[in-house]
């Protein structure tokens, strides 16, 4: 029984994670996630510390510390001398367009990636507007751009983050691997962009049925901007050395919440929380399932017909189909807990390919919902269909690159039962 009642909350829970949202009920996939674990709770299947012996305390810690670095920058203002560096520059629309790309990239490779859409879209809508433009295809451009980027390092998204900590993959072999794949996508996705709203990138009016709430706009302070490059910089240098990932975060945090100006309060209240629990949450759920052995016997089945995702055939479609029917965090999150010790290839290739396969639709990643719910309460409507005429194209492109790639480089065979160099 306890087994039946474990697997149906497995199951009720990654139906609403592909739903997006309980139907009738402002719940979220983080929500959902919370009410899976009390629904276990609740029908004493396991106990707290069942849970908690599930949980991946380090890759939530590191989780936490970026999100900390990321909190510097947002606290001094940084995002905003991004976005007027962008919309300031008297260029075409279309140099406008690759700024977006470019810069949202670069900062989505180094911070959390759903901070910088959090911080940047109100604030493109805003450049946008004043300038007389459409926000639709920036934001897009941003949603792109943030998972496009987020694929050159092991730092750059949530799910990279936990593909790493579980694989212990290294920070600059893996850039070596990841950022060609991403300055490829981010280019895809300009791309597509242009071709397809360079017509209606200008003089488009859009609907706004209520007020308009105006955007905040942090102060500049330069010398917490200068911190938190410090910061980063001691960051990705102590990722170079022995020290554990999720230690050295810490030790970062611990010096940017010691700050004589921005209160720790204000630093803690800039974590993305919901992200944080729905990990835990996640961590919980396909935990307990993996103690039931059916995980087992499906990794079991799979392996003896060749269709273990350690190969480009079985993984690349794969993540394109997860990602965008749960959402690329929860489907990394599922496939690391019921597969036992994937190969290093596979880890590589699954952290980059997942990443570009979250661009395909709105529901792929949580950056993009981020983006739509931002605009939405800028009074800016980002629909699904708008997104998708770019966001497949664009996705395919890219994915595809990064499969030629990864088999180029050697970190993954192209068929079932071959041999390569990350295996």
């Amino acid at each position: 029984m306890h087994a039946a009642i474990i697997i149906f909350v497995f199951v009720a829970t990654y139906i609403g994670m592909a739903a997006g949202r309980l139907p009738w009920l402002q719940v979220d996939r983080t929500g959902i996630a919370l009410l899976g674990v009390i629904a276990l709770l609740g029908t004493e299947t396991v106990t707290l510390d069942d849970l908690g012996a599930n949980m991946d305390t380090s890759t939530l810690v590191l989780l936490f510390a970026l999100m900390i670095i990321s909190a510097q920058f947002a606290a001094s203002g940084f995002y905003e001398v991004c976005a007027e560096w962008i919309v300031s520059k008297r260029s075409s629309p279309a140099m406008l367009l690759a700024l977006t790309v470019g810069v949202c990239g670069g900062l989505s490779a180094l911070l959390a990636n759903d901070i910088v859409t959090f911080s940047m879209a109100p604030l493109l809508i805003a450049g946008a507007r004043s300038r007389g433009l459409d926000p639709r295809p920036f934001l897009i451009a941003l949603a792109g751009a943030s998972n496009a980027g987020s694929a050159a390092t092991l730092i750059g998204s949530p799910q990279n983050i936990l593909i790493g900590q579980v694989g212990n993959l290294s920070f600059p072999v893996y850039l070596l691997t990841g950022v060609v794949p991403a300055v490829v996508g981010l280019a895809a996705f300009y791309a597509v962009i242009w071709l397809l709203w360079h017509d209606r990138i200008d003089g488009t009016v859009l609907a706004v049925t209520r007020e308009v709430p105006e955007v905040a706009h942090q102060p500049h302070d330069r010398n917490q901007t200068i911190k938190g490059l410090v910061a980063m910089a001691l960051l990705l240098a102590l990722f170079m050395t022995r020290l554990p990932r999720e230690i050295g975060g810490l030790l970062i945090a611990a010096i940017l919440l010691s700050n004589r100006k921005i209160t720790s309060r204000r630093m803690i209240a800039a974590v993305d929380w919901p992200l944080l629990l729905l990990f835990a949450c996640l961590f919980a759920i396909t935990g307990v399932l993996a103690d039931t052995g059916l995980p087992w016997t499906v990794i079991s089945f799979l392996d003896g017909h060749g269709l273990l995702p350690d190969n480009l055939a079985v993984l690349a479609p794969l993540t394109l189909f997860m990602s965008n029917a749960i959402g690329n965090v929860p489907s990394v999150v599922l496939l690391l807990q019921v597969w036992p010790n994937p190969p290093p290839g596979a880890l590589y290739g699954l952290a980059l390919l997942s990443s570009l396969a979250g661009n395909l639709l709105l529901v792929g990643s949580l950056a993009n919902f981020i983006v739509v719910e931002r605009a939405a309460g800028f009074g800016v409507r980002l629909t699904f269909g708008e997104y998708a005429r770019v966001g497949v194209p664009a996705t395919l492109i890219s994915v595809g690159f990064a499969v030629v790639w990864l088999a180029w480089t050697g970190w993954l065979p192209w068929l079932p039962g071959a041999s390569a160099a990350g295996n």
